[in-house]
């Protein structure tokens, strides 16, 4: 089994799932990959939540245990010998710290953006509210009121859908993808009750994404996460998976 490159906590996951047209995506999708449709729907999901308690290799980062990211993300397939992996693919991560943009950018090639980032956890009788905001010219944010108490997330649901990707893809080139297993299990989710997104998604992500603003999502939902596990050996150290 592979050994573990690096372990965190992933949560208060704020998600908002956008109906999209997959031409728009063509050009980030990874050789050897394609769309992962629900109900013949593309998805692109914003994404907000907390790293904690990271470790590289087992050992903590000085300044970086505990750090906000925000994605942009969509979903795929790739067939592999033993039948078919489920994964996602990132527009762009936003972190707050320059040295995981570097690290991530330069021997990753994710396309990782440094910007000031905040975020509000608050619990108030029996509701919860989580928000997160960066910050590129002006400030962005991703606000959700939910009820104070989890949920099973229910079989065949968007929540399933959504959550039940256990592979990243990374297109380093037109014939070259890389892939990396991430291990967690099943989530909790909160009853959502709200929400507020306030998001220049044509500053921020580019400006095929821009309508995106004005586009109400499919779906929010707020998942409590877990412990995860990003795996090591022949999948993290970016093997080549060949035409």
């Amino acid at each position: 089994m592979a050994k573990t490159f690096l372990k965190a906590e992933w949560r208060k996951l704020a998600m908002a799932n956008y109906v999209i047209d997959p031409d728009l995506l063509a050009s980030y999708l990874p050789h050897k990959t394609e769309l992962d449709l629900w109900n013949g729907k593309c998805y692109v999901s914003l994404v907000g939540f907390m790293f904690l308690n990271t470790k590289l290799k087992g050992l903590p980062v000085p300044f970086h245990t505990n750090f906000e990211e925000v994605n942009l993300r969509f979903y795929v397939r790739h067939k592999a010998a033993d039948g078919w992996k489920r994964g996602v693919v990132f527009v762009k991560e936003i972190v707050p710290r320059p040295a995981l943009t570097f690290v991530a950018n330069t021997i990753y090639n994710e396309n990782y953006e440094t910007m000031r980032m905040d975020h509000r956890w608050q619990i108030t009788g029996d509701e919860l509210s989580v928000e997160y905001k960066w910050k590129k010219e002006n400030w962005n944010s991703f606000q959700i009121t939910a009820e104070n108490q989890l949920i099973t997330i229910a079989e065949g649901s968007d929540e399933e859908f959504i959550t039940e990707h256990y592979w990243g893809y990374t297109k380093l080139g037109e014939h070259k993808t890389s892939e990396y297993e991430v291990m967690h299990p099943r989530w909790q989710v909160y009853l959502v009750k709200d929400y507020n997104i306030d998001v220049d998604f044509e500053n921020v992500y580019g400006k095929e994404f821009g309508f995106l603003k004005d586009e109400k999502p499919e779906s929010v939902f707020l998942a409590e996460g877990s412990v995860i596990e990003v795996k090591d050996g022949s999948n993290v150290e970016l093997v080549v998976i060949e035409q």
